[in-house]
């Protein structure tokens, strides 16, 4: 048969190849298993959990902005100095809260 020399900083092997057969299960395994619970979980709702995040944060920042935007005229409504004129009065404004906190 043929030799093959592989070679790895001081240690040298040479193989000798016997046969070239063919196995009869050509599906190759790399050492993972689908039976975890989790890879199968992935596998069949991957997308849809995904999908379901994306939708749900973008709920989050959207609600977020609208309750921060309207705590923000509260306050112009109130009187009070605007915060791009160098108010701090939006601080005491719980709505303004809660839209930082969405």
């Amino acid at each position: 048969g043929s030799l093959i020399t592989l070679s790895c900083l001081s240690h040298r092997v040479v193989c000798q190849v016997i046969s070239s057969a063919v196995p009869a299960d050509s599906v190759q395994d790399n050492g993972t298993s689908d039976s975890s619970w989790i890879t199968r979980l992935e596998n069949s709702y991957g997308f849809y959990i995904g999908l379901g995040l994306a939708v749900f944060s973008s709920f989050l920042i959207g609600s977020s902005v609208i309750l921060k935007k309207k705590g923000l005229l509260r306050l112009v409504e109130k009187g009070g100095t605007r915060a791009g004129d160098g108010g701090h009065g939006y601080l005491k404004d719980w709505l303004w809260w809660a839209g930082l906190l969405t």
